[in-house]
C-alpha cells in the first residue's frame, strides 16, 4: 500500500479543493494578502509560545525543579520543525 504525504490528515486533493474554494471567495489578488497575514500570525504565535516557554523554564530553575524533560521536548520539537520544513520547503517563494 503506497502512503501519500498529508499533512493534518488533508490529502492534496483536498488541499487543492479548499485553495480552489479560497481563490473563489476572496479572488486572486487578495489570496497574498490572506498568506501574508496568516504568517504574521503564526509567527506572533510562535514568538508568544518561545516566550512563555522560556518563562516556564525559568521559573523551575528558580525553584529547584528538574527541567531535563525539556531537552527531550526541544528535540521532538526540533523534529516536528524539520518536518514542517521539508513540507513548505517547495511551497515557498524564493526572493
Amino acid at each position: 500500500m503506497i502512503k501519500l504525504a498529508t499533512f493534518l490528515f488533508i490529502s492534496g486533493g483536498e488541499i487543492f479543493f479548499i485553495l480552489l474554494i479560497v481563490v473563489m471567495v476572496f479572488g486572486a489578488k487578495n489570496v497574498p494578502e490572506i498568506a501574508k497575514g496568516l504568517g504574521k500570525g503564526m509567527r506572533q504565535l510562535k514568538d508568544a509560545t518561545n516566550d512563555i516557554k522560556t518563562e516556564i523554564t525559568k521559573s523551575a530553575e528558580r525553584n529547584g525543579l528538574d527541567t531535563s524533560i525539556t531537552n527531550d521536548v526541544n528535540e521532538e520539537l526540533k523534529k516536528v520543525k524539520d518536518d514542517l520544513e521539508e513540507f513548505t520547503g517547495s511551497v515557498r517563494r524564493k526572493l
